[in-house]
């Protein structure tokens, strides 16, 4: 983890201890200290312990009072909720903004261009940019569709099954998302809101395979 200086803290503090959750450098079941996290961020115990509060919120870390605070496991139940929420929610934004034909040049350009960045960090082996790649991707048809209630509860439930989408893009396996990725684009420029809902879905539910 590196360190934090100046700027809104407790959400940088959460980032980065999320960040080392999801790539494993804390692992599940790991004991979580606030004053050695403080240590390491250098920042002071309250935004830290605020972290971990929103944390626990997202289903990262578990708390006990006066006993522990800790990784949570990466059960396939909470975990599978989460994702067939989310999933839902992608699906449900780019069937929008096709039938509205939202959708613009520079949206489908983006879109290409982050499906080139994706690829490149899977050709990288290199998990985080391949999972920041994925998210400007699927980021457009959320930010085009401008559902404040979609937007909300995909940004509720993606943290739990960032794991999950670690370990996906850490595999060879996670290629083929490459070509899916095309076949979305296609879709959406051809109109078939069923099609692209469809793909979508299919896209998502390769993480499936991860629980």
């Amino acid at each position: 983890m590196q360190y934090i200086g100046y700027g809104s803290l407790k959400e940088r503090a959460a980032a980065e201890i999320r960040s080392a959750i999801v790539r494993g450098d804390l692992e599940p079941g790991t004991a979580i200290k606030d004053v050695e996290l403080a240590e390491k961020l250098g920042l002071s115990r309250t935004p830290v312990r605020e972290a971990l509060a929103t944390l626990t919120d997202e289903g990262l870390v578990e708390t006990k009072p006066h006993a522990y605070t800790r990784v949570t496991a990466l059960e396939s139940e909470p975990v599978r909720d989460a994702l067939v929420v989310v999933q839902s929610m992608h699906s449900l934004a780019t069937g929008t903004v096709v039938q509205r034909k939202s959708l613009t040049a520079e949206d489908f350009a983006a879109m290409r261009a982050a499906n080139k960045a994706f690829k490149k960090a899977l050709d990288a082996n290199d998990a985080e940019a391949a999972l920041a790649a994925d998210d400007e991707f699927h980021a457009v048809a959320v930010h085009r569709c401008d559902n404040f209630a979609i937007t909300a509860t995909i940004d509720r439930f993606t943290p739990l099954i960032r794991r999950a989408e670690h370990s996906r893009f850490s595999s060879p396996n996670a290629r083929h998302s490459v070509t899916q990725h095309q076949q979305i684009i296609e879709a959406c420029e051809q109109g078939d809101h069923a099609l692209a809902m469809t793909l979508v879905d299919e896209n998502w539910s390769t993480l499936e395979d991860e629980l």
